[in-house]
Protein backbone atom coordinates (compact mmCIF):
# COMPACT_ATOMS: atom_id res chain seq x y z
CA UNK A 1 0.00 0.00 0.00
CA UNK A 2 1.47 3.63 -1.66
CA UNK A 3 1.67 6.19 2.20
CA UNK A 4 -0.93 9.22 1.02
CA UNK A 5 0.80 11.97 0.94
CA UNK A 6 -0.01 14.36 3.56
CA UNK A 7 -2.56 17.48 3.28
CA UNK A 8 -0.83 19.79 5.15
CA UNK A 9 2.55 20.76 3.81
CA UNK A 10 5.74 20.56 6.01
CA UNK A 11 5.77 24.53 8.28
CA UNK A 12 8.25 26.80 7.88
CA UNK A 13 7.71 29.92 9.38
CA UNK A 14 5.05 31.22 12.07
CA UNK A 15 3.43 35.19 11.38
CA UNK A 16 1.81 36.46 14.84
CA UNK A 17 -0.52 39.27 14.86
CA UNK A 18 -2.41 40.96 17.89
CA UNK A 19 -5.36 42.41 16.67
CA UNK A 20 -8.26 43.98 18.65
CA UNK A 21 -10.52 40.83 17.57
CA UNK A 22 -8.03 38.57 19.05
CA UNK A 23 -4.59 36.66 17.49
CA UNK A 24 -4.67 36.18 14.06
CA UNK A 25 -1.71 33.46 13.08
CA UNK A 26 0.03 32.32 9.11
CA UNK A 27 2.14 29.52 8.60
CA UNK A 28 3.92 28.92 5.35
CA UNK A 29 4.76 25.45 4.84
CA UNK A 30 7.96 24.60 2.89
CA UNK A 31 5.39 24.06 -0.07
CA UNK A 32 4.53 27.70 -0.81
CA UNK A 33 0.98 27.42 0.60
CA UNK A 34 -0.14 29.10 3.57
CA UNK A 35 -2.66 28.17 6.29
CA UNK A 36 -4.15 31.12 8.52
CA UNK A 37 -6.48 31.51 11.33
CA UNK A 38 -7.21 32.73 14.83
CA UNK A 39 -6.10 31.37 18.24
CA UNK A 40 -9.77 30.85 19.77
CA UNK A 41 -8.66 29.96 22.86
CA UNK A 42 -6.09 32.74 23.54
CA UNK A 43 -8.04 36.33 24.64
CA UNK A 44 -6.90 39.47 23.04
CA UNK A 45 -5.83 40.71 25.70
CA UNK A 46 -3.53 37.80 26.74
CA UNK A 47 0.55 38.36 27.27
CA UNK A 48 2.17 37.49 23.80
CA UNK A 49 4.21 35.13 24.97
CA UNK A 50 1.18 32.85 25.73
CA UNK A 51 -0.04 33.39 22.11
CA UNK A 52 3.34 32.74 20.85
CA UNK A 53 3.27 29.05 22.88
CA UNK A 54 -0.46 28.52 21.97
CA UNK A 55 0.62 28.76 17.67
CA UNK A 56 4.22 27.04 18.27
CA UNK A 57 2.36 24.05 19.83
CA UNK A 58 -0.21 23.95 17.27
CA UNK A 59 2.50 23.60 14.79
CA UNK A 60 4.22 21.35 16.24
CA UNK A 61 1.76 19.17 16.76
CA UNK A 62 0.79 19.20 13.18
CA UNK A 63 4.30 18.63 12.10
CA UNK A 64 3.69 15.39 13.66
CA UNK A 65 0.71 14.51 13.22
CA UNK A 66 0.62 15.19 9.33
CA UNK A 67 4.55 14.40 9.26
CA UNK A 68 5.87 11.97 11.94
CA UNK A 69 8.24 14.41 12.79
CA UNK A 70 9.57 16.61 15.82
CA UNK A 71 10.17 20.21 14.98
CA UNK A 72 11.69 23.45 17.12
CA UNK A 73 9.96 26.99 16.39
CA UNK A 74 12.69 29.68 17.26
CA UNK A 75 10.90 32.97 17.61
CA UNK A 76 12.67 36.34 16.39
CA UNK A 77 13.30 38.84 18.08
CA UNK A 78 10.34 41.57 17.02
CA UNK A 79 10.35 44.08 14.19
CA UNK A 80 6.94 45.91 14.90
CA UNK A 81 4.87 46.79 17.96
CA UNK A 82 2.32 43.48 17.63
CA UNK A 83 3.82 41.26 15.38
CA UNK A 84 5.91 38.18 15.38
CA UNK A 85 7.60 35.31 13.20
CA UNK A 86 8.98 32.48 14.03
CA UNK A 87 11.61 29.69 12.25
CA UNK A 88 10.27 26.60 12.20
CA UNK A 89 13.26 23.93 11.71
CA UNK A 90 12.74 19.64 12.23
CA UNK A 91 14.37 18.94 15.32
CA UNK A 92 17.66 18.00 15.73
CA UNK A 93 17.24 14.55 17.36
CA UNK A 94 13.95 12.75 17.93
CA UNK A 95 12.76 13.88 21.61
CA UNK A 96 11.93 10.87 23.19
CA UNK A 97 15.29 9.11 22.59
Amino acid sequence: MQKRRPSFGMPKSIALLATPEGWRHSVLTGEGAMLCGRLADVPANADPAEAQAAVASMVVGLAHDFHEVDVDVTWDPPLDPGSWTAQVTVAASPRNA
